[in-house]
């Protein structure tokens, strides 16, 4: 099988130098990220860049195999929109007799087409003894007379029939599945992100991710281990999904000293400016030790007292650093419609903000004088202390919890007293659901972002293994569970 990627329209636009090394960026990531397609070993997954496109080929059939390199395609910075490709030459078509591109169309497309209206469009480059119209209309044709209940539509069709003619080499194209578009990792120079695990850091820390910068993630930790939990999932996930061909680091800031600092010392109405400019020069820190050009927030204009152009204009003046904020427009319903299409959204409903807690009056245009005044009865070495106490690690080691200190089982009995529970999201149960050879072990469903409170009012006496598709999050929650005194809890992770 074979996929032809398009890349993002802004990367066609740029000289001929940069967007052939984005391309060669792209072609580099595709291969690493697809390594994780199950393939057998003597099965070669080869990745070319021909200029206008990429192709990805495979010597397999298996439909399995296109789902799983469909999913991944979708993930991957840098493309405009990718489609499976079926070809054939000219040569097969004789005396411009088009039925075999014909049989081709059908066979991709005849299942799909029953009862909807279709636009056949055709694409040529080079010289022949046709036009494109000559073709539109063969397979416009012989779609209506092979399948039943079709029309023809130009301006609004329900489905297009893509073909596209490269001198003697014939594509008949599939779905047309749209990419993140955005520039391939690390095309940019790489920044820090403030992530709190919430809607907005979430998000912002994803379109820095598609923009091509890498994005290293810097979490203050102010709500404890179950805080932190939360946080390293989301580091995971956002890893994983959208940026896992290159490494990225993880530091954990306790920041409980400088907040504690921060109450003793500052007035109520200053202290959300007064951390948030804390927060920056920690960061500005932790960024210039890692070569990172600038920091990301996930601040919205108005949003919360803290973010008005007055107290924004304020915290910035506390670092030199560039600091971006890529929501800064956004209204807070399109800020979560992104985490819910990323899907980060069922993470951050389980985490509150909890740096929004320490100001019961703050104010919204914060005086530069009263500031400096207040941080003048701060001890500047805090910060340095804070930070070379930070726990710095690999994202891709947060998926590498040992199976043995988490309790990983890959087979369950329905003699014992174990019960699945299967802690994936609603709309990842129904699209994928667990099927265990054994119908009669219990499976119970709680989303992970439930399962702190819910597990308390679990019966004891069973023994629950928690179940994700990809076996991290059950191993952090797992982990998180033992560390409250709960022994009865450990990983079901089924052999793929």
């Amino acid at each position: 099988m074979k996929f032809v990627i398009r890349l993002h329209a802004e990367i066609t636009i740029k000289s001929k130098g940069v967007r052939k090394r984005y391309g060669k960026v792209l072609v580099n990531n595709l291969k690493n990220i697809l390594k994780r397609v199950d393939l057998p070993e003597s099965t070669p997954l080869k990745v070319l860049w021909c200029w206008d496109r990429i192709e990805v080929k495979v010597d397999s059939q298996n439909p399995q195999v296109a789902t799983q390199i469909q999913e991944e395609l979708q993930r991957i910075p840098g493309i405009a929109w990718f489609s499976q490709s079926h070809e054939l030459t000219l040569d097969d078509c004789q005396n411009a007799d088009f039925a075999p591109i014909l049989e081709q169309v059908l066979a991709t497309w005849s299942e799909r087409l029953a009862g909807r209206n279709f636009a056949v469009r055709v694409k040529r480059k080079g010289q022949h003894g046709f036009s494109s119209l000559d073709l539109e209309r063969y397979i416009g044709g012989g779609v209506l007379q092979r399948v039943p209940q079709t029309r023809v539509s130009l301006k609004q069709p329900e489905v297009e029939l893509r073909i596209e003619i490269d001198n003697e080499t014939v594509r008949v194209f599939g779905d047309k599945q749209a990419g993140l578009g955005g520039f391939p990792l690390p095309t940019q120079e790489t920044v820090v992100s403030l992530l709190s695990g919430g809607f907005d850091s979430s998000v912002a820390s994803f379109q820095l991710i598609r923009r091509g910068a890498r994005t290293h993630f810097c979490f203050f930790n102010l709500g404890g281990d179950r805080h932190e939990t939360g946080v390293r999932q989301t580091a995971y996930y956002l890893w994983q999904n959208y940026a896992s061909s290159h490494p990225l680091k993880f530091i954990s800031i306790d920041f409980a000293p400088v907040v504690e600092e921060i109450l003793t010392h500052v007035d109520n109405g200053l202290m959300g400016v007064v951390l948030k400019r804390q927060m920056l020069r920690t960061a500005q820190i932790v960024a210039r030790r890692i070569n990172a050009s600038a920091l990301v927030t996930g601040e919205a204009l108005g949003q919360v007292s803290s973010q008005t152009l007055s107290n924004l204009s304020v915290i910035d003046e506390a670092i030199d650093s560039l600091v971006l904020r890529p929501l800064i427009t956004m209204d807070k319903q399109e800020i979560i419609n992104i985490a819910e299409q990323i899907g980060t959204a069922d993470i951050s409903r389980s985490m509150p903000e909890y740096c929004g807690v320490i100001s019961v009056k703050p104010t919204v245009k914060a005086q530069r004088d009263a500031v400096l005044a207040a941080e003048s009865r701060l001890d500047p070495e805090l910060l340095y202390q804070v930070v070379r106490a930070a726990q710095v690690e690999e994202v891709k080691h947060i998926g590498e919890v040992t199976d043995e200190k988490a309790h990983v089982v890959a087979s369950v009995s329905a003699t014992q007293d174990d019960v699945i529970v299967d802690i994936r999201s609603s709309d990842e149960q129904e699209a994928k659901p667990l099927v265990l050879d054994n119908a009669e072990i219990p499976v119970e469903h709680i989303p992970f972002f439930k399962l702190g409170t819910a597990f308390a009012e679990l019966d004891p006496d069973k023994h629950y293994l928690l179940y994700c598709e990809k076996g991290v999050m059950s191993k952090l929650q797992a982990l998180y569970l033992q560390d409250q005194g709960y022994t009865n809890v450990g990983v079901y992770q089924p052999p793929r």
